[in-house]
């Protein structure tokens, strides 16, 4: 059964739309792993904004927010301010 669910997040991934791809692009191989394993909490990449460290990953789940930056380092705590 493990492996069924498996294979549907896998498949799920497969139908991202041409914006969520885009996103998935602009990702570090680090910030891949990252993103990956917080999906499995229920996160979904929602944006990635260009600083002078790099690209930084926003993730988002009910209302809370994680990002991710350019080394895959993970905050589920940053403080910034994101409108819904």
């Amino acid at each position: 059964m493990e492996n069924m669910q498996g294979r549907d997040e896998l498949i799920e991934r497969r139908h991202m739309t041409a914006e969520q791809q885009f996103c998935w692009d602009k990702l570090t191989m680090a910030q891949k792993f990252s993103a990956g394993s917080l999906s499995k909490y229920g996160y979904d990449l929602a944006f990635v904004r260009s600083s002078a460290a790099g690209n930084i990953a926003v993730l988002l789940r009910d209302g809370c927010c994680a990002v991710i930056l350019n080394t895959g380092e993970v905050n589920t705590a940053p403080d910034i301010s994101i409108r819904f």
